[in-house]
């Protein structure tokens, strides 16, 4: 009995530390994208470098906005970046609310099933967007002279933990 009681009580420790992952590309999950981007050292300090980060239209931040393509009527997430102690820090990650601009800013889309594949590393946006898997607005100029920042950050999607059995704004399976 007491080998029951130990089983019941580490299950229900175990129980209580496993969290369900956030829909992928919800709000909520776009706020773990951010962390992630802070502590990927090729996002935060490549992006200074090749002056990325400085193309803002004064505004302060860049915006990256991308979306589920086969989640229809599915809200945009959006990640804002801006120069943080010479870095290229993601300072909100969360729902869109900024008006893009395609000369600074960017959006992307995908289905689910490439967001996964690129996040696990089997092609980089170089591919994705030649074979069009992944769609694309902002500027290209700007994109194609960042391939290894863009692609650590198409990685992120891989190393962020999201649920992709629902999609964003419908109610869980």
């Amino acid at each position: 009995m007491k080998n029951l009681a130990a089983v019941g009580l580490a299950l229900g420790l175990c129980w209580g530390i496993v969290e369900a992952a956030p829909v992928m590309m919800a709000p909520e999950w776009a706020k773990g994208m951010c962390e992630a981007w802070n502590a990927e050292p090729v996002l935060t300090d490549k992006l200074v470098e090749s002056e990325w980060i400085k193309n803002d239209k004064g505004r302060g931040y860049k915006a990256m906005q991308i979306y589920r393509a086969d989640c229809a009527d599915s809200a945009r997430v959006e990640l804002r970046v801006s120069a943080k102690d010479g870095k290229a820090m993601c300072v909100y990650g969360g729902a869109a609310s900024s008006k893009l601009d395609t000369d600074v800013d960017y959006l992307m889309w995908a289905e689910t099933s490439r967001w996964l594949e690129m996040g696990r590393g089997e092609y980089g946006p170089m591919r994705a967007m030649f074979f069009q898997r992944l769609r694309f607005d902002g500027p290209m100029g700007e994109a194609m002279g960042n391939m290894g920042p863009f692609e650590s950050f198409l990685r992120l999607v891989g190393k962020v933990p999201g649920d992709t059995a629902a999609c964003p704004g419908s109610p869980a399976k």
